[in-house]
């Protein structure tokens, strides 16, 4: 064996087995030198013996780990399977050096059991939006080693650093910097493209800084992905923007991009994925297929194997196949949820403004975008297919959450199942903060928008270090023992560990459910509920920003981003939910949540650390935004049945519980006043800028314009709404079906009416089909017939059960977090 001592006195060694290429790897080594870090910053002096091995037996699959204590040996062997998984078991122990009370009793508890990935992928994105606020973390070379190591503690296994992200179309351009990236990085032989305003000097420092990022990532054994979002370099309408692009024209567009590309792979030979947006917004307009070939031909001849990821948004079958063409490793990463964070399952049906526009592609930038392959625009679509040829990753875009503490264990878990949905490899997370300054409304200062100083964070990320250990931790592992996330808590919270964790868990399942029940705008340049711009319930002609909604563009008639599962308001007051969640349903999860926050803050022992003073805060705020939507989905139902009856005291309940939520959103603005800044910015427009103050007045607003119909209205008794029942039933889920063969549902279920089977291909393009179940002796049937299981897609399926005076679903939230079930074909062979 090799052997390396500590120094400092510290009776602590790792031991390499002798010439065991895993143990005695580069990204090896490095985990271990991370270990002796801890030992000495802990001045930990019992001790500790770790043995490093490759060998490990019983997986094959990549990334997994074994920690176990070797009592002939006395020490703790990590074995791994490749160094990968090394460097997340030697990562562990250090996790436990730097943060248990006691690091010798956590690591005799470590069950010794082989640890393996759920999810292939687990990626986090940080992105360049803002020349202003940007520029400082790109460059510092004390904060990536220290980011980068975190990420990987946490077991995430691909970095991706997106460029030309923070324009979805580049007109109106301010703040170019890196929007076009190649001159911004490098000068290609043969061309004459420069950025005029930059000088050469920064061009060699931005490659020196993306090397140095991409350097340090491999290091550490993650995967390094290059986004390169923008591919136009022609700034529409943009007088002032601060960087152009010169040299460039049509006929050289295309073969520059190859060569640019292929030399930046061949510069930094670290990079191991590019992820390309190919539709529209790029720059290049939809069915640019020689275009995008050329471009993927700098790909392929840079003389390894690169990734090519592609955000499939209007994406076509001949832009699939142009990928697979590339014979490079091919990946498609949808969005999930839209561009924001729903519930955690994936969307049963996609709202109306998404869906197929069929004969309707013309020859804008958007051909197919906006036409015949909408559905794509915000889901994954037909891509989930049996018989694909590419790989599936989800993509979580920063909409709904962007600046408050996220930290969820339980969601985080169930996220993570759903990553896997039909044979997926995992999800990319766009960081905290992401679009932060974009489009020229940076402001230079804390990223974190802090007004308190005493609460700044030296490094943005560490505000947010205890959401992505939980994402990382549970993507990784969905039966995590909690004890692992936890020390984190308890070295920074101490007594008031748990309740902290309650509280923040609690608050942080609000926001999502909010998206997933409410989706006035799919974009999240148009809604950020985190700082919600009040959408009226009254005014249609003038509905702000939420420009993608139905008509009318009222808060009562928003679909939900998932509309085949939750009703709207006025869908409810009209007794049209048919089965689904209604708005009166998620007021009443989104108060028992809130209140529930607030109840495990009070429990926690108070601090006077940052820490504990950031999470406080948060919590509460979210707490005032739970209550906030809470009674104004109960005002919306009830002023919508004021508006079909004209009902007075429909109408009193809706703006007492208008100027109820009023109330909690002034609070939770009272809250933040002192804490964060009066302009937190993400992008220019009113809706991305400003402070939750300031959207008081455009509730006021509309409250005044309620009370304005008081006049004409009539006195009449109060409707009540069908009861929400939850369902006890017994169902088999089949475990596969032949392709073109009936597929029998059968369903037990006590005191039923009449039940519906809701079912559908798990392609977006189409629509749920119900048939109504027949009553048997032995239950409900229903035949899903052959000519549907023809397809190569999966079958989802719920149902709809009706008793005397109630309704429900099943499987509905009731029983998990998957409200439906998924039925794959078999493949041919079996």
């Amino acid at each position: 064996m090799n052997r390396r001592e500590f120094i400092g006195g510290i009776a602590s060694l790792v031991l390499y087995r002798h010439a065991d290429p895993i143990a005695n790897s580069e990204v090896g080594r490095w985990a271990a030198g991370e270990l002796e870090k801890a030992i000495r910053a802990r001045g930990f002096s019992g001790k500790l013996r770790v043995i490093a091995a490759g060998g490990l037996r019983g997986t094959k699959q990549p990334e997994s780990f074994r920690i176990a204590a070797h009592q002939k040996a006395a020490a703790f062997v990590v074995q791994a399977i490749n160094e990968r998984g090394l460097v997340y078991g030697l990562l562990e122990i250090a996790d436990i050096v730097r943060y248990e009370r006691d690091p010798m009793a956590a690591l005799l508890g470590i069950k010794p059991v082989i640890q393996t990935p759920a999810n292939r992928v687990r990626s986090i994105t940080r992105l360049f939006a803002s020349d202003v606020e940007d520029k400082t973390w790109f460059n510092d070379r004390e904060m990536w080693p220290e980011y980068l190591t975190m990420l990987a503690t946490n077991r995430f296994n691909r970095f991706s650093l997106a460029l030309g992200m923070g324009y979805d179309f580049i007109r109106q351009v301010t703040d170019a910097y890196f929007l076009f990236p190649y001159p911004f990085l490098l000068n290609v032989p043969g061309y004459n493209v420069r950025v005029p305003q930059l000088p050469l000097a920064e061009q060699a420092s931005n490659f020196a800084a993306l090397r140095y990022i991409a350097q340090q990532t491999v290091e550490r054994g993650l995967d390094f992905q290059l986004g390169l979002w923008m591919h136009g370099y022609q700034w529409i309408d943009s007088p002032n923007a601060n960087y152009t692009i010169e040299g460039l024209t049509k006929e050289t567009h295309a073969a520059y991009c190859r060569d640019a590309l292929r030399l930046l792979l061949q510069k930094c030979p670290e990079i191991s994925g590019v992820t390309f947006r190919v539709h529209g917004e790029s720059g290049v307009e939809e069915g640019s297929y020689d275009f995008w070939k050329t471009v993927f031909d700098g790909v392929a001849t840079c003389g390894r194997q690169v990734e090519i990821d592609l955000h499939p948004k209007g994406m076509t079958p001949e832009m699939l196949a142009i990928g697979v063409a590339t014979k490079q490793p091919f990946r498609v990463s949808p969005k999930f949820w839209a561009e924001h964070m729903g519930m955690p399952y994936h969307q049963a049906d996609i709202r109306e403004v998404e869906r197929q526009k069929p004969g309707k592609d013309g020859g804008a930038l958007m051909k197919y975008s906006a036409g015949s392959r909408s559905f794509l625009r915000y889901g994954y679509g037909d891509l989930l297919g049996a018989d694909r040829k590419w790989n599936v990753m989800f993509r979580i875009w920063p909409g709904t959450q962007r600046l408050l503490l996220w930290g969820d264990p339980e969601a985080a878990a169930q996220y993570s199942r759903a990553f896997r949905f039909c044979g997926s490899d995992g999800v990319e997370i766009c960081e905290p903060l992401s679009f932060k300054g974009r489009r020229g409304s940076g402001i230079a200062g804390d990223r974190c928008a802090y007004l308190d100083k005493t609460l700044r964070p030296r490094w943005d990320w560490q505000k947010y270090e205890y959401g992505t250990r939980v994402w990382g931790l549970l993507l990784y592992d969905p039966d995590c023992e909690a004890s692992v996330w936890r020390r984190y808590l308890d070295h920074h919270f101490g007594e008031a560990a748990v309740a902290c964790e309650k509280a923040l868990s609690q608050a942080s399942k609000i926001l999502p459910i909010v998206t997933t029940a409410y989706g006035p705008s799919a974009a999240n340049n148009l809604y950020w509920p985190e700082m919600y711009l009040n959408q009226s319930m009254v005014d249609a002609e003038h509905p702000g920003p939420y420009t993608d909604a139905l008509a009318p563009k009222v808060f009562g008639n928003a679909s939900a981003f998932d509309p085949q599962l939750f009703a709207t308001a006025d869908e409810t007051a009209d007794g049209a939910a048919n089965g689904r969640y209604s708005p009166l349903d998620v007021a009443q999860w989104l108060e028992e949540h809130a209140k529930a926050a607030l109840r495990y803050l009070e429990e926690a022992k108070k601090s006077d650390r940052a820490e504990f003073r950031r999470l406080a805060v948060d919590v509460r705020i979210q707490a005032g935004l739970g209550l906030f939507f809470a009674d104004k989905f109960r005002s919306a139902v009830l002023y919508h049945v004021f508006e079909k009856t004209g009902n007075r005291g429909s109408l009193l309940q809706a703006i007492d519980l208008y100027k109820k939520a009023r109330a909690a959103w002034a609070d939770l603005a009272a809250t933040a006043k002192p804490v964060y800044v009066a302009d937190v910015t993400v992008g220019e427009h009113p809706q991305l800028r400003g402070h939750w103050a300031d959207r008081l007045a455009a509730i006021d607003a509309d409250i005044q314009a309620l009370e304005h119909q008081l006049g004409g209205a009539k006195e009449m008794a109060v409707p009540t709404f069908l009861e929400r029942a939850a369902i006890v039933a017994d169902h088999a889920a089949a475990t596969g079906y032949k392709r073109g063969t009936a597929l029998e549902i059968g369903l037990k279920t006590e005191a039923a009416r009449q039940v519906r089977l809701w079912y559908r291909h798990v392609d977006q393009a189409e629509r749920f089909v119900a048939v109504q179940m027949v009553a048997r002796a032995d239950g409900y049937r229903a035949v899903i017939p052959g000519e549907y299981t023809a397809s190569e897609f999966a079958v989802q399926y719920y149902f709809e059960v009706r008793g005397e005076n109630s309704v429900g679903l099943y499987p509905g939230f009731e029983h998990g977090a998957t409200p439906y079930f998924v039925v794959q074909p078999w493949h041919e062979s079996a």
